[in-house]
């Protein structure tokens, strides 16, 4: 299963220079925020398969004009073609903003799916917009990762992690892989491709 996964810019790749079948081939993209919703509806129509996305820290235009065409997967574990995908979106609060979150109210987030969780057996990608705590984030505050996503990780033990909001211009050595146990953690910031 080939995924496209895209985060905190509209990728010049597959937007500016797009010639028709670049975007063939893909069973499903994941957005992970940050982005403007012209491009993701363009996304969802070229590559012609489902769009999930979550809301990153600037995406407050969604709430009067979301992504047509696309799915958003905020709070909840959406079966992608056989992929169970559990969508936590928002960045740690640095400021007033709907997608902003402490580290209490995004933990309880996750206690929210509780339900879910258990009724879907776990998930095998997890996709947001910040990262988790102490893997590969900052440690100011508006680029501070999640520390509530790591025992996430450590007891559900999903195939992929994919975050945005590490833009690969902040530094020379941020890595667009890493690996955390089981779990391949994928920067998503302009655009990545992998297999599942």
């Amino acid at each position: 299963m080939r995924i496209l996964a895209v985060s905190d810019v509209d990728a010049k790749y597959y937007y500016d220079y797009y010639v028709p079948g670049k975007l063939d081939g893909f069973d499903f993209i994941l957005a992970c925020g940050d982005m403007h919703r012209e491009y993701l509806e363009f996304l969802v129509t070229m590559a012609n398969c489902p769009l999930l996305y979550v809301h990153g820290n600037h995406d407050e235009q969604y709430a009067q004009h979301p992504p047509e065409g696309c799915i958003c997967v905020e709070d909840q574990i959406y079966v992608c073609n056989g992929v169970r995908v559990l969508g936590l979106g928002g960045s740690y609060r640095y400021r007033e903003g709907s997608y902003m979150f402490t580290e209490r109210q995004m933990r309880r987030r996750i206690r929210r799916l509780r339900f879910q969780l258990k009724k879907h057996g776990g998930f095998d990608i997890l996709v947001t917009h910040a990262p988790a705590r102490h893997i590969n984030d900052f440690d100011s505050l508006s680029h501070r990762g999640f520390e509530c996503f790591v025992p996430l990780l450590e007891k559900y033990r999903p195939k992929y992690f994919v975050h945005g909001h590490i833009h690969k211009s902040y530094g020379a050595d941020i890595p667009q892989k890493t690996v955390y146990g089981d779990t391949v953690i994928i920067n998503a910031y302009d655009h990545v491709t992998f297999e599942y």
